[in-house]
């Protein structure tokens, strides 16, 4: 039986929740009234927190600033129509979290401090739990360096948190996005299947440029010759060409996305032909030319399903078929809801009852 921790509550003495518009949630801008806090020293978790949300004091040396050892993860909490508050899949960002802590050289955190960490702080926290239709509150679990100390050496201290946020969609339109041609997200022996904070700061330039040309997003491709798609910026991407459901076979410049399995598993439980392989730019475009690409979407915790209604390469725009006439991400999208919030049976076990 997995021990329960020992986390010391400190509760704040004035709650944000009644100043908060429900109605009006940017992502990422509102946060709850409590974070989960955690140090790794000497070799072992401990000084298990949840405190009031609030700055956080460091040294201006701590190595996370100089030499980018931080991280993240992406998870929601959803409310039940009966007022049960989940958690989707916490297991699956557990280890996804530590493969990135293997990756950046620090260290594992059990999957129970993860889990119960962040069950612990939503408990606290269930009022912020949205319940208005397709809103959600974001878990936002984090580690970075510690040590104040100016030398190109992995960290002996970190600090684990937990934020949390109610949060609205984060998209509200079909998306334009444009394949990068250029820039490159993650090279082959790198870390793009890492969510390290390094990997989104160096993505900006080429997503503000696509922005500045009318573009949501952009699809990545391949760091070598720019043949083969990656991942959009802020999901892993999902076609469906001919039929078939495709998507980039993950790899070490390809992040293992929690929705992409989901979604990959449903299809198959569906009986859809599905294929994780190598796509080549080229195919796709000729699929949108000939009209065999009827469904094209990103997958991912913040996004969803995230309808892509054109697709630019080479300064040519090619536009697929309105998202509601679209056959397989409607249903995916549906049924997902229906699972996240406790409208159907949870057959998997993917929902985590705080």
């Amino acid at each position: 039986m997995t021990e329960t921790l020992d986390i010391k509550i400190t509760k704040t003495n004035h709650s944000r929740l009644q100043e908060t518009d429900f109605n009006n949630l940017q992502f990422g801008k509102t946060f709850s009234d409590h974070m989960f806090v955690a140090d790794y020293e000497n070799g072992e978790w401990k000084n298990f927190q949840i405190v009031p949300y609030g700055e956080v004091s460091f040294s201006p040396a701590i190595s996370a600033l100089h030499y980018g050892q931080s991280f993240f993860e992406g998870i929601k909490a959803y409310k039940h129509a009966d007022g049960q508050v989940s958690v989707f899949r916490p297991d699956k960002n557990a280890a996804r979290f530590n493969k990135s802590a293997e990756r950046l050289c620090m260290p594992q955190l059990p999957e129970e401090i993860f889990v119960q960490s962040i069950a612990a702080v939503v408990d606290v926290d269930r009022d912020w739990v949205p319940s208005k239709a397709h809103h959600s509150m974001y878990i936002r679990p984090f580690m970075f360096a510690t040590d104040p100390f100016l030398g190109v050496q992995p960290s002996s201290t970190y600090k684990f948190m937990v934020l949390l946020g109610p949060v609205g969609p984060y998209f509200s339109k079909t998306l334009r996005v444009k394949v990068e041609t250029f820039f490159t997200r993650a090279a082959e022996g790198g870390m793009g299947y890492a969510k390290s904070s390094g990997n989104y700061g160096g993505a900006m330039l080429a997503g503000k440029r696509a922005t500045e040309q009318g573009f949501d997003q952009v699809i990545w491709t391949d760091a070598k010759n720019h043949e083969y798609v990656e991942e959009m910026g802020a999901a892993n991407v999902m076609f469906v060409l001919d039929g078939v459901l495709i998507t980039p076979s993950t790899r070490d410049t390809i992040l293992d996305g929690v929705t992409r399995d989901t979604v990959l598993t449903l299809a198959r439980e569906w009986g859809m032909p599905v294929e994780e392989r190598r796509i080549s730019v080229a195919e796709i475009i000729e699929g949108a030319k000939t009209g065999k690409l009827t469904d094209a979407f990103g997958a991912g915790t913040a996004a969803t399903i995230a309808p892509v209604g054109s697709i630019s390469y080479n300064g040519e725009e090619y536009f697929l078929i309105d998202p509601k006439e679209r056959e397989f991400s409607q249903k995916v999208l549906k049924e997902l809801d229906a699972i996240k919030y406790g409208r159907v049976a949870d057959t998997h076990g993917w929902n985590y009852l705080v």
